[in-house]
């Protein structure tokens, strides 16, 4: 049998039960049946791609050598089409950067896990849900995104239950956590926020601890006080529940409006200046300064919105053009 930067590559002839059977004994399933990586389909994924054999950096908590080929071979058995490569790739070296601290979040004992958010002409290109459902199932791009980025944390860094990820209990969101920026929301999308254009493809990851689910105030919320309030008292709830509460400086926060009350916030005057200093003045610190308040506009219609906690043991935000 021949390799696939260390990996098995799996015969077209193949039976699929005999191919789960040869990855599951090389140790790369998450549990879920994988896409065999066929020598046909990991060179289609590669295709086009320059220096796939350079390494992008050591992934943690193994270090395990990425590069474009090794993200590839994550990128197929999750069943990723190869416009999807690129998108893998970016967000898994992001999460190398040094203030993501991605090996705590591999190896915490904790629920943190890494989500991955994506911005620009890439969503509508890519047929990823931006919309109704946006971090639950049924898209295909969204699921194969996101658990390819889970994969690469698993087989390329390592974080294997009991030998590098050591969490108590984990989440779902470690079998894949994936979603899109909506480009038609009234403010800046995040990577614009940060400097990048808005018609740019980029990537965000985050470290977060989980999802919770707030609604507004009065219903559907009559004013951006009554639809932004709820969200703070989650946070502030999170900071004391993650032990943050315990540490001398606070770090993001990160929660998913709809559509629906982003335009609601609008129509009274308010932009995302606004937002994030009500945030922070009502919740009294609840991140270290108001520009670390990011509201992320995404799903569909309805008012509940979603608060994203950053994983108390410290996470920060990174964003990527790719």
């Amino acid at each position: 049998m021949t390799e696939w930067c260390g990996w098995p590559v799996v015969s077209e002839q193949a039976g699929f039960e005999a191919a789960q059977q040869v990855l599951a004994e090389a140790e790369l399933s998450d549990g879920l049946p994988l896409v065999p990586p066929t020598q046909r389909r990991l060179d289609a994924m590669v295709a086009g791609i320059a220096a796939r054999a350079e390494s992008v950096g050591m992934m943690p908590p193994l270090f395990g050598d990425l590069s474009p080929e090794s993200v590839a071979y994550q990128c197929v058995i999750a069943g990723c089409v190869p416009g999807e490569l690129p998108v893998v790739l970016a967000a898994a070296a992001a999460t190398l950067e040094p203030g993501f601290n991605l090996l705590g979040i591999a190896t915490t004992t904790g629920t943190a896990a890494v989500a991955l958010c994506v911005h620009g002409p890439a969503v509508q290109r890519l047929g990823m849900n931006a919309g109704t459902n946006c971090l639950g199932p049924g898209n295909r791009a969204n699921a194969s995104i996101g658990r390819a980025l889970q994969l690469c944390l698993r087989n390329i860094g390592g974080a294997r239950a009991e030998v590098g990820d050591m969490a108590t209990m984990g989440q779902p969101g470690k079998y894949a956590f994936c979603f899109a920026e909506r480009d038609d929301g009234p403010f800046p999308t995040l990577a614009a926020r940060r400097g990048l254009s808005a018609k740019a493809d980029a990537i965000t990851v985050l470290g977060v601890s989980g999802t919770s689910e707030v609604l507004p105030n009065d219903g559907e919320g009559a004013t951006p006080e009554a639809i932004l309030d709820p969200i703070v008292e989650g946070m502030k709830a999170g900071v004391i529940m993650s032990s943050v509460h315990r540490k001398n400086e606070r770090g993001e926060q990160v929660f998913l409006l709809p559509l629906e009350m982003a335009e609601k916030i609008a129509r009274h005057g308010w932009d995302i200046a606004r937002i994030q200093q009500h945030v922070f003045d009502t919740g009294n610190g609840v991140a270290r300064a108001p520009d670390a308040i990011h509201p992320i506009v995404t799903g569909g219609a309805g008012v509940k919105m979603t608060y994203l906690p950053i994983w108390g043991g410290g996470s920060e935000t990174v964003t990527r053009a790719l």
